[in-house]
């Protein structure tokens, strides 16, 4: 059974209100897990002040620091029946300051609220949303505003036809995750597929064609590689939403109409260009749902932060 016993959650130093902390602090009571509260600041006006010494420039930032303690030490005192510690860094990166600690506390949950982000900054300036979805070495929670009732639904997003062993096995991850949580949190997996429809060309192409049957098969052959793989974590066939689309369309139309509170995908962590090009399920996804989200990461998966 999979459970979470060290969790790392980062906190926005610029909100009041911190959901991911709420989130962690849930889970945290339901596996009786750790809880580490994680805040990275930056200020470059600090390391460009050229009339102050290193050192005058050292004490403002330690002031700052200060500071930032205290502000975290207020917000935890609330969950007092955890073991919380907390962490404040100086770094300019963090996304790499994060994977950092994650890498050096054995940390195997993180957890983050996120926000909308603009698609154009999005390709020049990665928010660390993304680099995180990529680049973390332990699965990530991002996290909105939408509650998790009991008996809630859970998603789970997977490409239940491919013959790619890599795919298969995180398929299988991501439903062993999503099974064990929905016991622990009472709540109700289901599978989502998407699969493709006739391709254009083709039925122009060859006018002996046959695009409905073409379709009806592709259709079949993806329901009942869903149906196989329910059954194997115990699910049944009303659990299963096989809809013609692009995954990153699917899934939050399915999302919206069961008001999930949690969608679970498996993420292959494709970093540079075809990242910046192709991009991520997970990361088409993120901002066209409204409930939490959930990425495994593969077994072997190394970050690429050194």
């Amino acid at each position: 059974m999979m459970e979470y016993k060290n969790i790392l959650v980062m906190v926005d130093p610029t909100k009041q209100e911190q959901p991911s902390l709420a989130r962690a602090a849930y889970l945290a009571r339901s596996y009786g897990a750790k809880v580490s509260v994680f805040l990275c600041i930056y200020d470059l006006s600090y390391e460009m002040t050229s009339m102050l010494s290193a050192e005058e420039r050292q004490a403002m930032q330690d002031g700052v620091m200060v500071q930032h303690r205290q502000w975290l030490i207020d917000i935890i005192e609330e969950y007092q029946d955890l073991e919380v510690e907390y962490h404040v860094v100086w770094h300019k990166r963090p996304f790499e300051a994060a994977i950092s600690h994650v890498k050096e506390n054995n940390i195997d949950l993180l957890v983050k609220s996120t926000h909308k982000h603009d698609k154009l900054k999005s390709v020049i300036f990665t928010p660390t949303d993304w680099h995180l979805l990529r680049k973390s070495p332990c699965d990530v929670l991002l996290v909105k505003e939408h509650d998790w009732p009991v008996d809630g639904n859970i998603i789970t997003a997977v490409n239940s036809v491919s013959e790619d062993p890599d795919h298969i096995n995180l398929n299988n991850k991501v439903l062993q995750h999503a099974t064990d949580l929905a016991r622990v949190i009472k709540g109700n997996v289901k599978i989502v597929n998407g699969y493709p429809g006739t391709p254009v060309n083709i039925a122009i192409e060859i006018p002996e064609f046959n695009a409905q049957e073409y379709n009806e098969s592709v259709k079949k052959h993806h329901i009942n590689a869903s149906l196989t793989l329910a059954q194997h974590y115990g699910l049944d066939e009303q659990d299963c939403y096989i809809q013609e689309g692009l995954a990153e369309d699917v899934i939050p139309a399915v999302s919206k109409s069961l008001d999930a509170e949690l969608v679970v995908i498996g993420t292959i962590g494709r970093t540079g260009l075809s990242a910046a090009f192709i991009g991520n399920t997970a990361e088409h996804v993120i901002d066209r749902i409204h409930c939490d989200l959930l990425a495994i990461k593969p077994d072997g998966f190394v970050t690429p932060v050194q």
